[in-house]
């Protein structure tokens, strides 16, 4: 597997292209083409314990509707990761701005707040809603710039994933 990984900090973004391979001891990794030695362990729901070339890091992630973070310790990171193979309809996914766009639920919980009502107008990466899940609260933002057309969330319900929670034109 090949994927293309976009790290972002304060320090800037840098590029990375990073091969898997599956064998029979577990997993052959090259990060930039330079050959890697990671054992990696998954410690529980979004935390993963790795020793890459003999230094221990626990690395914790935390999804969102828009994006993807990564903590290294108290060190945050903005990741994009890319499959090549699905780039293409990626590309054509994030150039559609036509055309409504529902914003669902990523995981179960219950709505805390709405950041909005029905026909505002908001900006991509907007706050829409907020939904506690496993006792963290997570900020649902737009995926485009556009009027929210229908509200299909209330303060206290409870949604599972893939709930449409708004609806964005």
């Amino acid at each position: 597997m090949v994927y293309e990984v976009l790290v972002s900090s304060r320090a800037g973004s840098k590029a990375h292209r990073l091969e898997l391979e599956k064998v029979v001891a577990g997993w052959e990794c090259r990060l930039d083409g330079r050959p890697v030695l990671i054992d990696a362990v998954i410690t529980r729901r979004d935390v993963l314990s790795l020793l890459v070339d003999g230094h221990a890091y626990e690395i914790k992630r935390e999804q969102t509707a828009t994006d993807l973070h990564m903590w290294v310790g108290t060190a945050c990171f903005a990741v994009e990761l890319r499959d090549p193979r699905s780039l293409r309809s990626r590309n054509k996914d994030a150039e559609d701005d036509k055309g409504p766009r529902r914003i669902v639920a990523l995981m179960p919980g219950r709505i805390v707040r709405l950041l909005v009502t029905e026909n505002s107008e908001v900006e991509a990466g907007q706050g829409i809603v907020v939904v506690e899940a496993m006792k963290m609260q997570n900020e649902i933002k737009s995926p485009k710039k556009g009027i929210v057309k229908k509200i299909s969330a209330a303060p206290g319900a409870a949604v599972n994933p893939g709930d449409v929670l708004a609806i964005v034109e």
